[in-house]
């Protein structure tokens, strides 16, 4: 799967891209934005210059994520409205307080914050079980949490439904690469694509029965074996670009058995 960023030629050229990926028709999306189909189409050769407040309901209506509402507002020839902060900075501490309390609150299980492209940006102490025994190079900023999930001196080798959860992470990252438009998200589902699991049969076994209900991990922890599934969770009404890529993924034991080794491990994650 090659590259989805969309090249930023003119305004009209990435209405057309996001209105195609959406798979919206031109007289659909003039119904939502009550405009003409002809106006879009004039937009989208441009024969029609848009105004600022119509660049906006354009892409609200399309979904477009504010990183590339940004750029459609610059392509038209407006200033960017949507501020893109590190999350150290001050104006952020908001923010940061919010993550903090609800990873320190999900302890003994592992709890992390992901952007974008899956960089890790914060954790609870639980989650250092993921890096346990991980190479120094896998370790590196930025930390990747799909490359820790995926990689075969990682969470790769010690999945025992590797087949299952890989065909699922995949799944989602190319899902992901296709909505966002994101190129990163795209190189990053190549490269876990590619990697190899010597004796290891990737072809999903498991057809899902009408007792299943979650995907687990089942994690291979040398004296037991850790079963929990995850939750992803993200900021509501966002309005500042970092905020909105941002997501919560907290882990959880799907079993009792998992349940009370976390809890017996709760003193040294504390």
């Amino acid at each position: 799967m090659g590259a989805l960023a969309v090249q930023d030629e003119t305004f009209g050229d990435l209405l057309r891209s996001w209105r195609q990926r959406r798979r919206v028709s031109q007289l659909d999306l003039a119904i939502e934005a009550d405009v003409s189909a002809r106006h879009v189409s004039f937009l989208e050769t441009g024969r029609a210059r848009p105004s600022r407040e119509m660049v906006m309901k354009l892409a609200e209506e399309l979904d477009v994520p504010l990183r590339h509402r940004n750029r459609l507002l610059a392509a038209a020839g407006f200033a960017p409205v949507f501020p893109e902060r590190e999350v150290r900075a001050p104006e952020m501490a908001v923010v940061r307080q919010a993550l903090e309390k609800i990873l320190a609150g999900h302890e003994p299980y592992p709890a992390l914050v992901v952007d974008a492209a899956w960089n890790l940006v914060a954790a609870n102490s639980a989650a250092a079980m993921f890096m346990d025994g991980v190479p120094a190079e896998l370790l590196a900023e930025p930390i990747n949490v799909m490359r820790l999930s995926l990689h075969p001196d990682a969470m790769g080798g010690r999945l025992l439904n590797l087949a299952e959860v890989r065909a699922y992470l995949l799944h989602q990252l190319r899902r992901q690469a296709e909505a966002s438009a994101d190129g990163r998200v795209a190189e990053l589902h190549d490269e876990l694509a590619a990697y190899t699991y010597p004796g290891v049969e990737l072809n999903v076994a498991h057809v899902p029965g009408p007792g299943d209900i979650l995907l687990p991990l089942r994690i291979d922890a040398g004296d037991r074996v850790l079963s929990m599934f995850t939750t992803i969770a993200t900021f509501g009404t966002p309005m500042d670009v970092t905020v909105s890529e941002l997501a919560i993924e907290t882990f959880w034991p799907a079993d009792e058995e998992t349940a009370a080794a976390f809890g017996r491990l709760a003193p040294a994650a504390s």
